[in-house]
């Protein structure tokens, strides 16, 4: 009887460790709806294979919303999520601020081989504080069947009015073919990522080296004026709500001459299972003004864990640990094939032979390397940041400003009236915020 008991006790002994060491601990992935991130979740298989222990509940969302979304549950510490996809402009003020600590990753991750300018855009003081899953410029995507069709070709290094020629040269409304999609949807990400990109390239800036705002500029008005004549004579109906994923479907569905945007995009127009306009893409150099500064950004999406009990923030960071790795990077290849794996984060893809022969490949790295936050603007400026201006206020601001140019577009306001708000609004919440004196 005793040997019955202390048997029965040895087995359910071993139920409890087995239950315990094979408990799942489930975390809560916050990311954006952007097709590489989509296409992270059907592959799971391979991260449950290595990690049967740990579950993975998704909560996919717009761009802007999920700006707003981690923001508050950070800054609130929430908890809602434990890993929350960030951006460039998050990671190092939010590092800053203490409400991330630095990533400690084995060797085997090879943080070295994260390109240099995605990773100094997510370090602080020498610590990574964000991990790339993957990385950006801009860039000219455009039809070169209808370029042909319509005489012209890209040039190597294209001009604002090469964009405009082309645009006008493009468009056939009747067909429902417009020369130019570009963002119009408001928001600090969405309409200004490009306004600020395009700005730049015009000789404007957000701030002067006092801080004060430069909407009141001729660069400015310019750059407006432009973005608004282009978009109303040769761009889609109701642009004024297009953000990446409106004007993408827009593109692949041959709906546009040229487009303006993302290199990460490049995949997806060219995938022929998505894009119906696969065999005609060509891509171009980042425009530029006559003040010989390209319009072009720098941005990485970075799936991030947070502080929250350590059994979880554990779990969390082998996450973050897969989705930004090379092995990641192989999976997909194996998979999707070369042209599909999330672009623009290591040196070692862009030194592979196979990934080398992706048409794309070359423009993605030489306008990433382009892009120089440091020294974005013609004139020296108080900030850095190319298509955003690295300060915590700047959220609100960017976001009420492309509001009010967002309003243009769709002509509820002119561009004069909307440059007068944004002046007027940027000056009071830079004053309240203490850059002005």
């Amino acid at each position: 009887m005793k040997i019955t008991i202390r048997a029965l006790m040895g087995a359910c002994a071993f139920g409890a460790l087995a239950t315990a060491a094979f408990a799942e601990t489930t975390i809560t992935v916050a990311t954006v709806n952007n097709g590489d991130m989509v296409r992270m979740q059907g592959l799971m298989d391979d991260f449950y294979k290595a990690n049967p222990d740990i579950k993975v509940e998704w909560v996919t969302l717009e761009e802007n919303v999920l700006r707003q979304k981690v923001t508050t549950d950070i800054a609130t510490k929430g908890g809602q999520y434990d890993v929350m996809t960030i951006g460039t402009y998050e990671a190092p003020i939010w590092g800053k601020q203490g409400w991330l600590l630095p990533l400690d990753f084995p060797a085997s991750y090879d943080v070295d081989d994260l390109l240099p300018a995605i990773r100094n855009g997510l370090t602080v003081d020498g610590k990574l504080y964000a991990a790339p899953f993957y990385g950006e410029s801009s860039m000219i995507m455009y039809r070169t069947d209808l370029m042909e069709k319509a005489g012209l070709t890209m040039p190597a290094e294209p001009t604002w009015d090469d964009v405009k020629a082309a645009a006008k040269a493009m468009t056939d409304k009747e067909k429902e073919i417009y020369g130019i999609c570009l963002r119009g949807k408001a928001g600090w990400g969405e309409n200004m990522a490009f306004l600020s990109a395009m700005a730049n390239s015009y000789g404007a800036k957000w701030f002067d080296m006092d801080w004060k705002p430069q909407f009141d500029g001729e660069a400015w008005k310019a750059t407006l004026t432009d973005y608004i004549d282009m978009m109303t004579n040769n761009g889609p109906p109701g642009a004024s709500n297009n953000g990446f994923n409106e004007n993408l479907a827009l593109f692949q569905q041959g709906h546009c001459g040229m487009w303006i945007d993302a290199t990460v995009a490049a995949s997806f127009v060219t995938n022929p299972k998505d894009s119906a306009v696969a065999d005609h893409v060509g891509f171009g150099w980042p425009e530029q003004g006559g003040v010989r500064k390209h319009g072009n950004w720098l941005w990485a999406w970075n799936p991030r864990q947070f502080r929250r009990a350590r059994k979880k923030a554990e779990a969390a960071l082998k996450f973050v640990e897969w989705a930004t790795s090379k092995d990641y990077t192989a999976l997909v290849a194996s998979k999707e094939g070369w042209a599909n794996v999330p672009p623009g984060t290591r040196t070692s893809l862009y030194e592979n032979p196979e990934y080398q022969k992706v048409s794309f490949a070359a423009m993605t790295l030489n306008s990433i390397n382009a892009a120089d936050p440091t020294h974005p603007t013609v004139d020296p400026v108080p900030y850095v940041g190319v298509q955003f201006v690295a300060i915590p206020e700047f959220q609100g601001i960017g976001t009420a400003v492309g509001q009010q140019f967002s309003a243009a577009l769709a002509g509820t306001t002119s561009a004069e009236d909307a440059l007068a708000a944004a002046q007027a609004l940027t000056t009071r919440e830079m004053t309240k915020a203490g850059y002005i004196k």
